[in-house]
């Protein structure tokens, strides 16, 4: 497994298994047969999706039986918008290493660059119903500067919780912000990116930080967004007949796009035949004329907006 080396000197590899709307009752055994029959040798987890506990006991299963070993698997999670206050950031990340099974993560990320209330139902329900609404349907906002949390996540650092530490769905100005006061730069930036959301100005900012940056729904979401009237990405001409050209399947062409645009990619899936398909991208590589092609399909087209849940215009 090809890997790319973050900021803080560790080594994360380039494809990893994505754990988000994974069903209850089959991520663990998805993450288990990544790391045991698949190759991977990276999983992306959340403290929102609601399945770090079950990921855990699979984690357990495999580090005890000797099928892998700890420190040959990067692990990332990530904090929850509940607990930005400097006292919760450390409950929260050891929350999901007790959860995880874990002393420690390869990475931990702030999952958005915004605070809110905590509040029961957010530790029971994932979706729009566990957030705190005003009465006009608006997000009800904490004030906790991003500042605060930051400091609070880099003493997880020198406390050997995480290896390193960054953020997800961060913009440009969100970036520029924290690097003017971060003691610890940020080691990754995980922001939704495939052929119809490219984000080329973002990707090239974070590289010129020495940020990596993470592909999420790299294939479009197209279990989570079919008959919502967005496109769908798996089903693009352009793709498929790439994909016909290499003998490959669409995900695997969209999979090989990401890693050779520089960006690690973590595809969700808990299909073992899909799981071990989307590690078969290593041995061909796309053309730059086929580059450019799939470069052209670029239609700024979010698969995941808060604005839908949260009527926050968060990216604009």
């Amino acid at each position: 497994m090809e890997k790319i080396t973050l900021n803080s000197g560790g080594k994360m590899p380039v494809l990893g298994l994505g754990t988000w709307k994974s069903k209850p009752d089959a991520v663990g055994a998805a993450v288990e047969y990544a790391l045991c029959e698949a190759s991977y040798d990276h999983i992306d987890c959340a403290s929102i999706y609601r399945n770090e506990d079950e990921i855990g006991r699979s984690l357990k299963n495999v580090f005890e039986s000797g099928k892998r070993k700890r420190e040959d698997v990067f692990i990332n999670s990530k904090l929850w918008n509940t607990d930005h206050k400097r006292g919760a950031v450390k409950a929260a990340c050891q929350a999901t290493l007790s959860d995880l099974n874990l002393k420690y993560l390869d990475l931990y990320l702030m999952h958005w660059g915004i605070a809110i209330p905590p509040n029961e139902n957010n530790r029971q329900h994932y979706g729009r119903l566990e957030e705190q609404l005003d009465e006009n349907d608006y997000l009800i906002l904490d004030k906790i500067s991003v500042r605060e949390t930051w400091e609070a996540m880099e003493e997880l650092v020198s406390a050997g919780l995480v290896k390193a530490i960054g953020v997800a769905n961060f913009t440009a100005p969100q970036l520029v912000d924290l690097l003017t006061y971060a003691k610890v730069k940020p080691a990754m930036n995980q922001i939704e990116l495939h052929p119809y959301l490219q984000q080329t100005r973002l990707i090239e900012f974070c590289k010129s930080q020495d940020i990596v940056v993470t592909a999420y729904s790299p294939l479009g979401s197209p279990g989570n967004y079919r008959g919502s009237g967005l496109p769908v990405l798996v089903e693009d001409e352009t793709i498929a007949e790439i994909a016909k050209n290499h003998g490959k399947s669409p995900a695997q062409i969209l999979i090989r796009w990401a890693i050779q645009r520089g960006t690690v990619v973590i595809p969700k899936s808990v299909t073992p035949e899909r799981i071990k398909e989307n590690t078969d991208v290593f041995g061909f590589e796309l053309s730059d004329d086929e580059m450019k092609k799939v470069a052209g399909l670029d239609r700024n087209v979010r698969f995941v907006d808060p604005y839908s849940w949260w009527k926050i215009p968060y990216f604009g």
